[in-house]
C-alpha cells in the first residue's frame, strides 16, 4: 500500500530571467527552487505575512487615504489663494499712468517674492506644517 502525497507537484513556466533569478536565490540560499518559489507563494497568498493581495490592498487604501488628503489640502491652499487674490484686487488702488517707479518697485518686490518661494520651497519645510504647530490644541 503506496502512502499518499504529502505534496502536489505542479509544472510552471517561468520567463528565463526570473527562472536566474529563483536559481541564483536557492543557490545562495542553499535550498531547493522549489522550496524558493513554495515560499514566495506562500508569502504572497498569505495577507498575514505582508504581502501578496491583501498588503496590496492595504497599501492602496493608504495610498487612496494620502490622495485624499492631499487633493483636500490643495482645495484649500488654491480656495485661499482666490481668496487673497480676490480681497487683494478690491482693497487695493490702481496706479496712476506715470507711475514708472511705483512699478519698478512691484517688479522688485516680485523678483524678492519669487527667491523667497524657491529658498522656501528647497528647505521642505511649509508654512502650514508650521502654522499647526503653533495653533493649540482645542479642548
Amino acid at each position: 500500500m503506496s502512502r499518499p502525497r504529502r505534496k502536489q507537484q505542479m509544472t510552471v513556466y517561468l520567463d528565463p530571467d526570473l527562472a536566474k533569478t529563483v536559481g541564483d536565490l536557492a543557490t545562495r540560499r542553499h535550498q531547493s527552487q522549489s522550496m524558493v518559489v513554495e515560499t514566495a507563494l506562500a508569502a504572497f497568498l498569505s495577507p498575514e505575512q505582508g504581502g501578496g493581495e491583501g498588503a496590496v490592498g492595504r497599501r492602496l487604501e493608504r495610498v487612496d487615504r494620502r490622495l485624499g488628503r492631499i487633493e483636500r489640502d490643495l482645495g484649500i491652499s488654491v480656495e485661499t489663494l482666490a481668496l487673497f487674490i480676490r480681497f487683494w484686487l478690491l482693497t487695493t488702488p490702481a496706479l496712476p499712468e506715470p507711475a514708472a517707479a511705483a512699478r519698478a518697485q512691484a517688479s522688485a518686490r516680485y523678483e524678492q517674492f519669487i527667491e523667497t518661494l524657491a529658498r522656501r520651497m528647497s528647505t521642505g519645510r511649509r508654512l502650514h506644517e508650521e502654522l499647526d504647530q503653533d495653533t493649540p490644541p482645542s479642548p
